[in-house]
């Protein structure tokens, strides 16, 4: 194993056992309410985009509050957007006057956000943008993204690319120096030749590692797909990242490395449709969907970063706060079935899924079963079987219509054990199957 392998492996002890976290995506973009891509989308000027700096005033920002819902809803660590590719800044950079502090709100909203968190025992972690659609020396006329892509008067003079690297890695020096023990820089995004090397992201990562040792970075210094090198490689490079971070989809089998290894990986899901808030999106998931795609991360050995969009005057929506009350009041009577937990050494049964801690496997159940709960290939293998949620003893048996099945093993939810009953949880009913 390379050391960057065994380093990687120490760093992301913690993030392996808390497994679930919150991300917010905040910013000017709330004003629009269109979403945190907003200015690419409608491709609008600087000058136009303007107008939300100078109305920039969220009165209702209350971090403590949003550190309190992170925490009651299970989550156990935090990232917040420091810096979005608008270039917006909601930390007191010395670098650039687009910034929170230079707002109506005068904070820094960063520097409170930090504080509050860490006030309620979460982990904390700062979303940085590569991009910056506001910087003069960064591409835009002719790049793939940048709102004036198709305006001729935005060309650039490539030579000058150099100062905004030295203008980005100063304000990731910021961020490491000025607001104390960070445990996550989360970077956003390479695309094109826009990647690696192109950032200086080794000198870039050599920096990080200088200052804050411990921390974890994500691996989007490189482009999406990415190869040789990379996390997915045996021999990564040193800015190849801490783990890998799918966005807005599960991977069906995990992520791994090429030889078949199981490497650290995020799934980063909005709880609707966008990242940034939006008014007129009211498609939200369901807290029985979060539970169960939770469960399918950690049964997969993965986390979940969960986003939430403030709105314009810094509230986290309602219908955001009541799902994750939802799945925090599961988390509360399951949650020994998800921290500290990962993959189990079992196939995928027809019932639901597994996750496993030592010789603690979990059962999770998301349809109901006719007649007794099969565990396949667990004859002799399981000497007892709990609900998670109140302890209680659930019934180990080989009903009259089970001896065509000697390899497998029972349980029911009452008696008789050949019956069939409701699941207690219809979202997900989780078991602890003791192993012998």
């Amino acid at each position: 194993m390379s050391s960057i392998i065994e380093e990687r492996t120490k760093r992301t002890r913690w993030f392996l056992h808390d497994r679930f976290g919150m991300f917010i995506h905040w910013g000017l973009y709330a004003i629009p309410a269109r979403g945190e891509w907003v200015r690419s989308v409608e491709k609008i000027p600087v000058e136009q985009y303007q107008t939300y700096f100078e109305e920039f005033n969220p009165t209702n920002y209350d971090p403590r509050a949003w550190a309190k819902i992170a925490k009651q809803a299970g989550m156990k660590y935090a990232v917040l957007t420091a810096k979005h590719h608008d270039g917006f800044c909601l930390f007191d950079s010395k670098l650039t006057d687009y910034k929170s502090t230079n707002t109506k709100s005068g904070c820094d909203l960063v520097r409170e956000f930090l504080d509050a968190f860490r006030e309620e025992g979460l982990k904390v972690g700062l979303y940085y943008s590569l991009i910056d659609w506001l910087h003069e020396d960064y591409p835009a006329y002719g790049d793939r993204i940048h709102p004036m892509r198709e305006d001729d008067r935005y060309r650039r003079d490539e030579s000058r690319f150099s100062n905004y690297l030295e203008y980005m890695h100063g304000q990731v020096r910021e961020l490491l120096t000025g607001y104390g023990k960070l445990d996550i820089m989360w970077f956003d995004f390479s695309y094109g030749e826009m990647k690696g090397e192109k950032w200086r992201a080794a000198e870039l990562m050599s920096m990080i590692r200088g200052l804050q040792p411990h921390i974890i970075v994500d691996n989007r210094f490189e482009a999406s797909g990415e190869e040789g090198g990379s996390i997915f490689s045996k021999n990564p490079t040193p800015y190849s990242g801490d783990f890998a971070s799918p966005e807005q989809i599960i991977p069906p089998g995990g992520v791994m490395d090429e030889d078949g290894n199981s490497i650290p990986w995020e799934a980063c899901i909005t709880l609707n449709n966008n990242w940034g808030y939006s008014s007129s999106d009211r498609v939200y998931k369901s807290a029985k969907t979060v539970i169960r795609k939770l469960v399918e991360c950690v049964s997969k050995n993965g986390n979940l970063l969960l986003n939430v969009g403030p709105n314009a005057k810094g509230e986290i929506p309602q219908e955001s706060v009541r799902i994750l009350e939802e799945v925090g009041a599961w988390l509360d009577r399951n949650g020994d079935s998800i921290y500290g937990c990962g993959q189990a050494d079992l196939p995928k049964p027809e019932w639901g899924r597994y996750t496993q801690q030592g010789s603690r496997l979990f059962a999770h159940l998301f349809e109901e079963c006719v007649g007794p709960v099969n565990l396949q290939g667990l004859a002799g293998k399981v000497k007892k079987a709990r609900l998670v949620s109140d302890g209680s003893e659930l019934f180990l048996s080989r009903p009259w219509n089970t001896a065509q099945y000697p390899n497998d093993a029972f349980f029911n939810f009452a008696k008789p054990e050949h019956a069939t009953y409701l699941l207690p949880d219809e979202r997900d009913t989780v078991v602890e199957l003791g192993l012998v």
